[in-house]
């Protein structure tokens, strides 16, 4: 059986030949995968990829698809996992509703659900206004933005409780323990800034706007950020347009994978690594 992971990031398992646009171990291999699969026609068994489609534009991701049928085998699988646009709409529209009937939880969710639906769209630098959030010293609504974002988030979060010394994710404090660890943070934030502020004069940059429009430039072709995004509908339709059958949405910890859960590839230790995600398959007949 060969089994690819493309796009892979920090989540592959070394039983499988595993791709990505840059490589940090040596169980992952570099390539760019703008520039098609190095892989022969019919070649290998099963094709997954999670969290990299919405990162090409319509175009490129259509090509990105066909190179998938390309090298899968007859009878081989493809698993796609993608932010789920219809269930993101549905939660906007839900606690817009909410929110304005005066919900004071649903005004945060919504909050948060706008982020999920624009922020990696239109952000300028990395992490965007979600990095922002979840940065806050206290995230009122912190149950809610784990259940959408998963353990990934978690890790985020607790890295930057550890890095300012903030041990509290739920607001659970007094409002003058709230003030202790929103001034701590407030401290913190502009000595960094401060730092920032002196290295930018020391080198004498020659413009701060030209500095700006190319780091702004330079970011939006990074990779990071959304161009597309796909429901139930449009993902099928796109794996029909090259050829696949058998479409079908599965859940996390479901497939046609054979021994899919010792991969634990979109699911480590029982919990959904990307929450917000759909799930599907299909098959090259």
């Amino acid at each position: 059986m060969k089994l690819v992971n493309l796009g892979c990031g920090n989540s592959y398992h070394k039983d499988w030949i595993n791709f990505d646009f840059v490589s940090n171990n040596e169980s992952v291999a570099s390539h760019n995968l703008l520039e098609g699969i190095p892989l022969a026609d019919n070649e290998v068994n099963v094709v997954y990829h999670s969290h990299i489609l919405e990162h090409f534009s319509k175009k490129d991701g259509f090509s990105f698809i066909k190179e998938c049928y390309r090298v899968l085998k007859k009878d081989g699988i493809i698993r796609i996992a993608v932010p789920d646009l219809e269930s993101i709409a549905k939660e906007y529209l839900k606690n817009l509703d909410l929110a304005i009937e005066g919900n004071e939880m649903a005004k945060h969710n919504y909050e948060w659900i706008k982020l999920e639906l624009f922020d990696q769209m239109v952000r300028n630098e990395s992490g965007g206004s979600m990095k922002d959030y979840l940065y806050q010293s206290i995230i009122p609504n912190v149950t809610y933005v784990f259940k959408r974002i998963g353990s990934e988030g978690e890790i985020i979060r607790e890295a930057f409780l550890k890095n300012n010394g903030l041990t509290q994710n739920i607001s659970e404090e007094t409002p003058s323990e709230v003030k202790v660890l929103k001034l701590k943070v407030f401290l913190k934030k502009l000595k960094r800034k401060l730092w920032k502020l002196y290295r930018k004069i020391k080198k004498n940059q020659t413009s701060l706007e030209q500095s700006k429009e190319y780091r702004i430039g330079k970011f939006r072709t990074s990779g990071e950020i959304h161009q597309w995004m796909y429901d139930r509908y449009s993902l099928a339709e796109l794996l029909k347009s090259v050829g696949f059958s058998e479409i079908k949405v599965y859940s996390a910890f479901e497939s046609q994978i054979q021994n899919w859960d010792n991969y634990q590839l979109d699911v480590i230790n029982g919990k959904i690594r990307k929450p917000d995600s759909l799930f599907m398959e299909a098959k090259k007949l």
